[in-house]
């Protein structure tokens, strides 16, 4: 399964890139959980999000690697409830004073669950995602 979501923000291409490099735009990807940086080494983050799902707690854990050029390379480790793999990524394309911000996931579930259950809650989570993205780093016109 895989969701993208393309938009503009009024900033820079650099300034986009050093926002992405900062650990509360990672704490912001995740809005309605508590979520905190806990690990630290070399260009890799890793972010843990605690939440609520049906009444029960969960942590889930996400490495984030910043590439060279500023781009956002994430993936969930995967505690083999309902993910195989999940991975996304937020890509950074300059259009003058404007950047293009590309923001994909693509997951595969595990074998007793179906990919229409889970589509609803990453659609719900790709937004929020966006939307923070565009909080923290403007809306383009």
């Amino acid at each position: 399964m895989q969701l993208e979501r393309v938009f503009e923000v009024e900033c820079t291409r650099e300034t986009a890139a050093e926002a992405l490099a900062s650990d509360g735009i990672l704490v912001e990807l995740f809005p309605e959980t508590e979520t905190r940086v806990v690990e630290r080494r070399g260009d890799r983050r890793t972010v843990e999000s605690h939440y609520q799902l049906l009444g029960k707690a969960g942590v889930a854990t996400f490495h984030f690697d910043t590439a060279p050029n500023g781009d956002l390379h994430f993936q969930k480790v995967c505690d083999g409830r309902v993910w195989k793999e999940l991975t996304g990524s937020v890509l950074l394309e300059a259009s003058g004073n404007h950047t293009t911000i590309i923001l994909e996931l693509e997951g595969r579930t595990k074998a007793l669950v179906p990919e229409l259950a889970i589509r609803q809650p990453l659609q719900e989570q790709i937004e929020q995602m966006s939307e923070a993205l565009r909080q923290k780093l403007g809306r383009a016109g």
